[in-house]
């Protein structure tokens, strides 16, 4: 793993180099631009399947999924029968069907406590200004295929939504080999109560759940994971509908101090190199603790069947920060602004309040990312690539818009007219300013 010294002269200009390698800049944007086998970029060939979905609904979606994902599907069969779904629940072994529904509790549990209420009305005499939660009505979550299956990601995602009082929540997932999708992913699909899921994958959902076609109602947003051609398509339907972030590679970013254990440590930072691609940072004042974390994940490759891929990950994508303090530890880690950020210090709370960019953050050596990953209740769904700066992890929230609510009487229009005209004018608005002289008789207005 790569050294940054932070008491070295050039200590900032490596991080700062770091956190440039694991922007959005660097995997979004710079894939984008590279040619395909067909001579084009992915965003050409992106924008060509969203064109065609859009103007030729099912037609174009059937076409493409058995482009992509060399399955033939007809209309009837793009959506996922409810039996089917059944099946998956009732093939999975009892222990993961158990794991699940304790998973999707803790989720609800959690993302219920944490809903935004409707606050107070503010009423002064006439005026009523009060501002009010309404939920979205129906909300797409994009489920990745590929090597493996993504039950949590079903989860962390739809739970949220429900919870926020989304009237329709419709799964999209890559189908496999004769168009099944993973049972795994239908059995978390049951467990969640979700009854419309379809058999579509890369652009070609994201098109047809931002623009609808005659199979495919189109929705109010789009969530969840997704490759690069996912990506690229919501970041082109934005607008169309609303999205919830550009999901670049899982990262972790743990601070820990010499009463941290080496071997716990290596272990969670190969959780994280274990995405392909995926990056780990430690932060830590110990240098010495930085050389045995590193001795202990050399040991941990050695054991582990992905070591290959893994092993590249913490080649090119992670690093080891040696600081002068945990005060400077706490800035490294505001500055990259992780996905996940652990802390496994000797009071690891006093840390939480120096912290104010981060995804999720996990308190003290007894909280691993996998119990966010998989069961504590917080979304999994995270911003990614320093945008933890600006952004928040999914919740319940952002399945909801608010909406202001405002009424005056007659009085207290007349109070604030004078001001409200002078501004309408002052912007060359003649029909703004009459609409208020109208209602109170002035300018040939009637009373």
């Amino acid at each position: 793993m790569k050294t940054i010294k932070m008491q070295s002269p050039d200590g900032q200009k490596e991080l700062a180099g770091l956190r440039a390698a694991l922007g959005l800049d660097q995997g979004l944007v710079a894939e984008w631009q590279r040619k395909l086998s067909d001579g084009r970029t992915p965003l050409e060939n992106v924008r060509e399947v969203l064109a065609a979905v859009r103007e030729r609904g099912d037609e174009a979606v059937i076409a493409y999924t058995e482009k992509f994902d060399r399955v033939r599907l007809s209309a009837q069969t793009l959506r996922v029968p409810q039996e089917e779904i059944d099946a998956a629940v009732a093939a999975t072994p009892v222990a993961v069907i158990e794991a699940l529904r304790q998973a999707a509790a803790n989720i609800r549990r959690f993302q219920a406590a944490t809903m935004a209420d409707d606050p107070e009305p503010v009423v002064s005499p006439g005026r009523r200004l009060a501002m009010v939660y309404r939920p979205l009505r129906r909300v797409g979550v994009y489920v990745p295929g590929g090597a493996t299956a993504y039950p949590s990601s079903v989860l962390m995602t739809v739970v949220p939504a429900q919870v926020a009082g989304v009237e329709e929540v419709v799964v999209v997932s890559p189908p496999a080999e004769g168009g099944r999708i993973r049972s795994l992913v239908l059995a978390a699909c049951g467990v969640a109560g979700v009854t419309e899921v379809y058999r579509l994958g890369g652009a070609t959902a994201v098109a047809a759940l931002a623009y609808g076609t005659r199979t495919i109602p189109a929705v109010d947003k789009i969530v969840g994971p997704g490759n690069l051609f996912v990506q690229l398509a919501k970041k082109e339907v934005q607008g169309q509908v609303d999205i919830d972030m550009f999901a670049g590679p899982s990262e972790v970013l743990v601070i820990a101090d010499s009463s941290a254990d080496a071997a716990r440590l290596a272990a969670d930072l190969l959780s994280q190199a274990e995405h392909n691609p995926g990056c780990c940072i430690l932060v830590t004042d110990d240098a010495g603790l930085g050389r045995r974390v590193e001795d202990e994940i050399k040991c941990a490759l050695a054991g582990m069947k992905s070591a290959a891929v893994v092993r590249d990950a913490v080649e090119r994508f992670s690093a080891i920060v040696e600081v002068r303090d945990l005060d400077e530890a706490c800035r490294v880690a505001n500055f990259l602004a992780p996905e996940h950020l652990q802390i496994q210090t000797r009071e690891p709370r006093a840390l939480v309040a120096k912290i104010r960019s981060a995804g999720a953050v996990f308190v003290g050596p007894w909280t691993p990312v996998a119990v966010g990953d998989y069961f504590a209740g917080p979304s999994h769904t995270l911003p990614t690539g320093g945008t933890a700066r600006f952004a928040s992890g999914l919740s319940a929230n952002d399945f909801r818009k608010r909406m202001s609510v405002i009424e005056y009487t007659r009085e207290a229009l007349a109070a604030d007219a004078e001001q409200i005209v002078t501004l309408a004018e002052a912007e060359r608005f003649e029909a703004h300013a009459r609409s208020v002289t109208v209602r109170l008789g002035e300018k040939g207005g009637t009373k």
